[in-house]
C-alpha cells in the first residue's frame, strides 16, 4: 500500500524539513478536508502523525484525529507520542486501525512487548527513525546510539512484523528514499514488512522501491510539491 501522510501540529496539517520543528510549511488549515480529498481520489489508507504528541510524549491533537477517523473511510495508522496503554486504548477506541510506536520501542520495550501480545502485530507497528543507521527518539529531538538493525531485531523477537523506517536526513528533502538502508534491512529481516518513509519524490521512486521488494511506502512532501499526485498513487495501488 502507498500511504499519503498528514502530519499534525496545532490542529493543522504541516510538513517539516528533516524533522526540524522550526522549519515547517503549512499544508492545510483543515486536515479533515485533506483526508476527505485523499478518500475522494480513490485511496483508502492514511498515515497520520501527531507531531506535537511526539515532542510532548502524549497525544496533543486528539480532536482533529477523532474527526479525521469519523470522515475517512479506510485504514488509518497513527504515530506520535504513544508511550502507555491508556493512550493506546484511547486511540484504538476511536477506531484507528494501526498504532505506530516509536520512542517507546527503545525506551520501554516491555510496554511494546505487552502491547504486541495483547493487540497483535497487525495493530502495533514499530516506527524506526534515525540518521546514519542509528535511532532517533522523542520527535527526532534526541539521537541514541542504538542501531536500527538492533532495534528491529529486538522488536521482531517480541512479535513485531511491521516496521516503518524513516531516514530523518531524507525526510522532507525530496532527495529520494534511502534505498540502500531499506534494502539492507529487508535482506536482514526477510519475514518482516519494511515500510519506506522519508524522501520519496515521484512515481519512479515508488516503482524502484517496489521492484526491490519494498511494497508499502509513505508519501508526504512530494504530494504537496506537485511531483506526485493522488491520482498517480491510486493508479499504482
Amino acid at each position: 500500500m502507498i500511504f499519503p501522510a498528514i502530519d499534525l501540529q496545532g490542529g493543522k496539517s504541516v510538513r517539516l524539513f528533516q524533522g526540524d520543528f522550526t522549519r515547517k510549511i503549512l499544508i492545510n488549515e483543515d486536515p479533515v478536508e485533506q483526508a476527505q480529498k485523499i478518500n475522494e481520489s480513490g485511496l483508502s489508507q492514511l498515515h497520520l502523525v501527531d507531531l506535537d504528541g511526539a515532542k510532548a510524549g502524549k497525544p496533543q491533537n486528539l480532536n482533529v484525529i477523532k474527526h479525521i477517523r469519523e470522515k475517512f473511510e479506510g485504514l488509518i495508522e497513527l504515530g506520535g507520542g504513544i508511550r502507555n496503554f491508556e493512550q493506546l486504548r484511547s486511540y484504538l477506541g476511536l477506531g484507528l486501525n494501526r498504532i505506530i510506536i516509536g520512542s517507546a520501542a527503545l525506551k520501554d520495550p516491555n510496554f511494546v512487548k505487552k502491547a504486541l501480545a495483547q493487540y497483535g502485530a497487525e495493530k502495533i507497528v514499530i516506527g524506526v527513525d534515525g540518521t546514519n543507521g542509528k535511532v532517533a527518539i522523542n520527535g527526532w529531538l534526541e539521537q541514541s546510539e542504538t542501531t536500527m538493525m538492533d532495534l528491529i531485531a529486538a522488536m521482531r523477537q517480541v512479535g513485531a512484523r511491521h516496521f516503518i523506517v524513516t531516514d530523518v536526513a531524507r525526510d522532507g528533502t525530496m532527495q529520494g528514499a534511502n534505498v540502500e538502508l531499506l534494502l539492507g534491512l529487508k535482506r536482514s529481516f526477510q519475514d518482516c514488512n519494511i515500510i519506506a518513509s522519508g524522501g520519496v519524490r515521484n512515481l519512479e521512486d515508488i516503482k524502484n522501491l517496489r521492484k526491490n521488494g519494498i511494497d508499502d511506502i509513505i508519501v508526504g512532501k512530494a504530494l504537496y510539491e506537485g511531483e506526485l499526485t493522488l491520482k498517480q498513487i491510486a493508479e499504482v495501488e
